[in-house]
């Protein structure tokens, strides 16, 4: 399959590069908790959207992102390029208003915001991004909505900070780890399901049995989803609450 990056071939290195590696951050850092970086990254985020979408409708890409004078403004006159995609001409230029206003007054741009930095405000920028990505491949190659989100969250992939990784070996390098957390870490650390045979490799875990009774009993706390052959993994939203408080205390706040 196609990778999100190949998917956006089309837009210039200068922005395309950017683009990626301000999206790969804001989920980095919203996965460790680390709210403002998150929230900061947002901003950035938006400013690189902008560009691109402006070097679309105008056919004439800038070398680098760049900031508007008047970020409200810019993006309204991005409404006013009507042979555009729908998303490039209203959907994505009035969300993009509501990410920078995140960034500017929410306690994250600056000090003497409204609030401090949250888990909440992060969620939503994380949230607002993911769906943003996704509709900037899906315009650029042509694909389903389903085929889009699927290469973007190819992209999302964990970077736990405690796995280390090398071509298809994975290692938590915390060895006093539980059992349980280390497989949601290995397993929430990947963006695709895991095959059992891959974790019992990567834990360099033995007993078999009791392995496979351990997933049946995380599959029934619905911390992670065993295939009926129990052959594969995957996690759950449960699961990705426990693997957060993980990471949190591996992470310093």
């Amino acid at each position: 399959m196609t990778d999100a990056s190949a998917a956006l071939s089309a837009i210039p290195k200068g922005l395309r590069d950017p683009l990626l590696a301000e999206y790969r951050s804001i989920v980095q850092n919203y996965a460790e908790r680390r709210w403002s970086p998150s929230e900061l990254s947002g901003g950035k985020f938006c400013e690189i959207v902008y560009s691109i979408l402006q070097g679309y409708a105008t056919n004439a890409y800038p070398l680098a992102p760049s900031k508007p004078g008047d970020f409200v403004s810019a993006c309204r006159t991005l409404e006013t390029y009507g042979h555009v995609p729908r998303s490039f001409q209203i959907l994505i230029p009035r969300a993009l208003p509501t990410l920078y206003e995140v960034r500017n007054n929410r306690g994250v741009g600056h000090v003497g915001g409204e609030v401090d930095p949250n888990h909440m405000d992060a969620t939503l920028v994380v949230s607002m991004c993911n769906w943003i990505i996704a509709e900037i491949v899906r315009v650029f190659h042509n694909l389903s909505v389903d085929e889009a989100q699927a290469l973007v969250d190819s992209l999302a992939e964990r970077r736990v900070p405690i796995v280390w990784q090398s071509a298809d070996m994975r290692r938590v390098l915390d060895p006093t780890m539980g059992l349980q957390d280390q497989i949601l870490v290995l397993v929430g650390s990947s963006a695709s399901k895991v095959s059992v045979n891959a974790l019992l490799e990567w834990l360099g875990y033995k007993n078999r049995t009791y392995f496979l009774k351990l997933l049946r009993m995380m599959h029934g706390k619905r911390l992670i989803e065993l295939a009926k052959g129990e052959d594969v993994v995957e996690i759950l939203p449960p699961g990705s609450v426990a693997l957060s408080k993980v990471v949190s205390r591996q992470v310093p706040a």
